[in-house]
């Protein structure tokens, strides 16, 4: 089972006049909170669950040598020329007792097992199929060479027998879903999704179905709101309703959340100084109060809180998180998104539970806070170019920023960290911003570098295969062909998404003028041995004539990382100067170390005019 841990840094209770930073608040958060004991559910049930324990292929797969393409197992050595057709071998029938000699060949189609003497696969359009011969057997033209091995997954080619499919504190999606019923699994443990109780309190709030407000009467924004954000991260929720400013009612309803169970408890409003604010006294008297004051705009009154509930016959002693919210709409949804969501994260199991940051550059001047740095509502999208002439984010502000106005969240889907001062930031500044919804569903323009490469490290299979289907067609006659290996057992295998060879792929298309018009015409994934390496890098040079091969991974310390000893011997010459100026930028640019690599020094590889390879670290 997995076990995270936060620094070691002491948790104490905070004095109710101490006020702490977004950080030091939220390792006290991510301190306290434990994850949820793991659950076993049905395999359609674990969407989008963190898995609680690795799980191992009881297989390999394919569990038989596999055709690639539809078209004829030979014998590689036998060369172009007509041969009889012996027999067929399809998916689901394996030909069995079929012997492929030399002379002969044998028809089989895609996932097709590979008969025994063949040891390659001829696809079908490098055929002809040509009169039968007198006996009525058919015959087929082979009209290239083939190669040992060629258009075979071999046992265990995607997934080993035994290795590790999916790893404990992984999150499922529908490709897991099919990995992990690849290898049997129905039954799956992990970490269940935390239960959640919304409450708003004030005697000024009023259900939002009413038709008429009274003086000093307002509609309760706040809880929808709240349950739609927790509904968003997957949580069960619990409808607390509206508690006036009365110690009592609030009394009852903390009283319904813990009898329902609730891991997680949400209150809006109560927690600043008014003298109804009741919240924190409730929280106090019930619990224990880790802080009520975080240097943040919006959002400075915030209480954290934890409510110890005894155990009894019916139910098991729990520790239930409380957030005091601010009342203001803005100030309550920033607080849920930055403490909240956290530990939210934290009990379903996620390793990293913070919101992802990425760094973008603002449209229009800010004017900074003197006293408290600020999260500033703010739409981000990716640009070709974004101000300093190479592709990035855009941030642009949703206007006025009062923390009463939730016009300022509407589309909303970064925060932008502004820090405290007393100047005026540029146009143009590159500030850090806090993704706080799916970017990528925000309209963006047609760019051959996708916002989906630069968050997760993915593109889509057809997009992907599309990039270099229009690379080969429209540069077919270019001067520098480019292939890129990815070297990683978890991509070959399928337990993990490839987030550097895309990355590379992107770079150098979007670069390509600049590389003296250098596109990707061919990409791989291998598993981390000498001879998938290799055989994919002689391949490239010898056959494909590809002028410059990238390798990405393979090049740490484990004992399966043997890239460059797969490399070094296919070398005539090595230049060691190269690799240690690419060694300095990486060490400067730590996340994208290999990007600027590959836009900075390959055109000095490419002057060579000359098959190359470049040997690259993993991102």
């Amino acid at each position: 089972m997995a076990e995270y841990h936060t620094s070691q840094r002491e948790v104490t209770m905070c004095p109710p006049s101490t006020m702490l930073s977004v950080e030091d608040a939220t390792h006290i958060v991510l301190s306290i909170t434990k994850c949820l004991e793991p659950v076993t559910v049905q395999l359609h049930e674990a969407l989008g669950l963190i898995l609680a324990t690795d799980l191992h292929a009881p297989d390999p797969l394919p569990p038989y040598p596999a055709s690639v393409k539809d078209g004829f197992a030979v014998i590689a050595a036998d060369g172009p020329g007509d041969y009889p057709v012996i027999a067929e071998s399809r998916a689901g029938n394996d030909a069995a007792g079929v012997i492929v000699s030399s002379g002969t060949v044998v028809y089989i189609t895609t996932g097709g097992p590979v008969p025994e003497g063949a040891d390659a696969v001829v696809q079908v359009e490098n055929t002809q199929q040509i009169e039968e011969s007198p006996e009525g057997m058919k015959r087929i033209r082979i009209l290239t060479r083939a190669y040992k091995g060629q258009d075979i997954r071999p046992v265990g080619y995607d997934i080993q027998k035994g290795a590790v499919v999916l790893k404990s504190g992984e999150r499922i999606g529908a490709a897991e879903i099919g990995l992990l019923a690849t290898i049997g699994v129905v039954m799956v443990k992990v970490y269940p999704i935390p239960t959640i109780a919304v409450l708003s309190t004030g005697d000024e709030l009023v259900d939002p179905a009413s038709d008429f407000l009274g003086r000093g009467q307002i509609r309760d924004s706040n809880r929808g709101m709240l349950l739609a954000a927790a509904t968003q991260q997957q949580c069960k929720v619990l409808d607390l309703g509206i508690a006036c400013d009365e110690n009592e009612e609030l009394e009852a309803k903390l009283d319904k959340a813990i009898s329902a169970g609730v891991d997680i408890l949400l209150s809006s409003g109560g927690v600043s100084m008014g003298d109804k604010d009741f919240v924190k006294n409730l929280l106090e008297r019930r619990g224990t109060i880790y802080f009520n004051r975080v240097c943040m705009k919006p959002g400075k009154p915030i209480t954290f809180a934890t409510i110890n509930v005894a155990s009894t016959e019916t139910r098991p002693g729990k520790n239930i998180l409380a957030f005091g919210l601010p009342g203001n709409p803005v100030s309550c949804l920033v607080c849920f998104y930055l403490m909240a969501i956290p530990a939210i994260r934290r009990l379903a199991g996620w390793r990293d539970p913070k919101l992802w940051r990425v760094q973008a550059r603002i449209s229009e001047p800010r004017t900074l806070d003197p006293l408290r740095p600020e999260y500033h509502r703010a739409i981000i999208r990716w640009e070709q170019d974004n101000g300093s002439g190479y592709p990035g984010f855009v941030a642009v502000s949703t206007g006025h920023q009062v923390s009463s106005r939730l016009l300022s969240m509407k589309s909303a889907n970064s925060l932008l960290e502004l820090p405290t001062g007393n100047t005026i930031l540029p146009a143009g500044t590159m500030v850090w911003a806090l993704l706080i919804s799916d970017v990528s569903s925000m309209p963006v323009p047609q760019t051959s570098v996708s916002m989906d490469n630069v968050l997760s490290g993915q593109i889509s299979s057809a997009k992907y295969e599309n990039m270099f289907k229009n690379s080969q067609e429209e540069h077919s006659d270019t001067s520098v062909k480019v292939a890129v290996l990815t070297v990683s057992d978890t991509v070959a295998c399928g337990a993990g998404p490839d987030r550097s060879g895309p990355r590379a792929v992107s770079v150098i298309n979007s670069l390509s003028e600049k590389l003296g018009g250098a596109r990707v015409v061919a990409t791989e994934v291998v598993h981390d041995t000498v001879d998938h390496i290799r055989g994919a890098i002689q391949r490239w040079s010898d056959h494909d004539k590809v002028d410059l091969i990238l390798t990405t991974g393979g090049t740490g310390f484990a004992p399966r990382d043997v890239t460059p000893e797969a490399t070094k011997p296919l070398l005539d010459k090595e230049a060691p100067g190269l690799v240690q100026v690419m060694l300095q930028e990486s060490l400067k640019v730590l996340v994208y170390s290999v990007l600027r690599c590959i836009e900075e020094y390959l055109p000095l590889s490419i002057l060579f005019k000359r098959y190359t390879c470049l040997v690259l670290p993993s991102l």
